[in-house]
């Protein structure tokens, strides 16, 4: 993991750590992937499912993540126009 990653994850597990004080890592971890859904091992649990989760934590499910909202167009015209270099 990357620096700037480590660094992102420490910022966004800070404040809910803080909430649940009462946790130590590993159960704060186990818990967070559990409410990602995440049924693998903890040693299998990945980075980008804790800030992803981390970030869209208390939002409706039908919000769009952050990354993939960037790149979504309104329609297929639009999409395949832009895939083309053609700006609508």
């Amino acid at each position: 993991m990357q620096c700037h990653r480590i660094e992102e994850l420490i910022e966004l597990l800070k404040p809910v750590w803080l909430a649940h004080n009462n946790l130590n890592l590993t159960q704060m971890l186990a818990q967070l992937a559990e409410e990602a859904g995440f049924d693998g091992q903890l040693s299998d649990l990945t980075d980008d499912v804790l800030i992803y989760h981390l970030k869209m934590r208390g939002t409706s499910k039908d919000t769009m993540i952050p990354g993939i909202q960037k790149d979504c167009e309104e329609d297929f015209k639009s999409a395949l126009l832009k895939a083309r270099g053609i700006q609508s």
